[in-house]
């Protein structure tokens, strides 16, 4: 799947870096170092890991993860549910675009900030100030224009 996926990622000028296996399937990826797990890139730049199952993605996201936004694709019904639920993210998508989480697109209105706390508030707080919410999208291959 990688090489196909690599093609129309170079379509669109998306640079690529990955692990030593993603880099045994795409020569044209560079590696990807420990930074770069880390990295909010805000720009066409994609680090690819290879994993052996789910217990090692969802260690990673854990690991290296915003815990903003999360997805997975897959046809497996079972392994979407579990991802879905061990995911420690505010939106985990199944199957579309991770670019739908957004307050407008999650109909709250006009997004004007984004918080990836537990519990943020401060002050006297009230039963509404002790809930945290956790958003979950399913698609079928949905994009955001």
């Amino acid at each position: 799947m990688l090489p196909e996926l690599a093609r129309a990622y170079a379509e669109h000028q998306v640079e690529l870096g990955g692990c030593e296996r993603t880099r045994a399937l795409l020569p044209q990826a560079t590696l990807a170092t420990e930074d770069d797990w880390h990295a909010e890139y805000l720009a066409p730049i994609l680090a690819i890991k290879v994993v052996d199952g789910m217990e090692e993605a969802i260690e990673h996201i854990e690991r290296y993860g915003s815990h903003h936004t999360d997805a997975i694709v897959t046809q497996d019904y079972s392994l979407a549910r579990r991802f879905m639920a061990e995911v420690d993210s505010s939106s985990v998508i199944v199957n579309a675009s991770t670019r739908f989480a957004d307050g407008f697109e999650y109909g709250l209105g006009a997004e004007i900030g984004i918080s990836t706390d537990k519990l943020h508030a401060r002050g006297p707080v009230g039963l509404e100030g002790l809930t945290t919410q956790k958003y979950i999208g399913l698609g079928d291959g949905q994009v955001r224009q």
